[in-house]
C-alpha cells in the first residue's frame, strides 16, 4: 500500500499482552479467536499466538496470551481496531479481559543473518 503522497506505507508490528479476568482464560481464548480473524480482512497477520505456561517466572501475575500482530501500515491497524463487528464484541472483551498491553517492536535480526532489506 502507499500513501496518498505515494510513499509506501511502513508495516506495523504489535506484541499484545493479555490478561484474562479470574476464571476468564476460555473466555478469554474464544474471544480473541473471534476478533483475530478480523485482522486478515485489513491486510494484517497473526505472526504469533501463544499462552503462558503454567510456572513461567515473572515479575507479577503474567499475561494469559502473548500475540505478535503485524499490519500494513498504521491506517490499517485503526481500521482493524474500528472495525464495527469488533466494536460489538466490547462487552464480550470487557467480561473476559482484565488488561490489555500493546507493544510496538521494530524486528531485529537475528546475529548472522541479514536484514530483511539488505540483499
Amino acid at each position: 500500500m502507499r500513501h496518498a503522497d505515494g510513499m509506501p506505507e511502513t508495516p506495523v508490528v504489535n506484541c499484545v499482552l493479555l490478561w484474562a479476568r479470574p476464571g476468564m482464560e476460555a473466555a478469554l481464548s474464544a474471544y480473541e479467536d473471534k476478533v483475530l480473524r478480523l485482522v486478515v480482512e485489513h491486510g494484517g497477520r497473526v505472526l504469533e499466538r501463544g499462552i503462558i505456561l503454567p510456572g513461567s517466572q515473572h515479575g507479577g501475575e503474567p499475561p494469559a496470551e502473548v500475540q505478535l500482530i503485524q499490519m500494513p501500515s498504521e491506517a490499517s491497524l485503526d481500521a482493524y481496531i474500528n472495525d464495527p463487528r469488533r466494536l460489538a464484541m466490547a462487552a464480550e472483551r470487557d467480561a473476559a479481559i482484565a488488561r490489555t498491553d500493546i507493544l510496538p517492536i521494530q524486528s531485529v535480526p537475528p546475529p548472522g543473518f541479514p536484514a530483511e532489506h539488505e540483499p
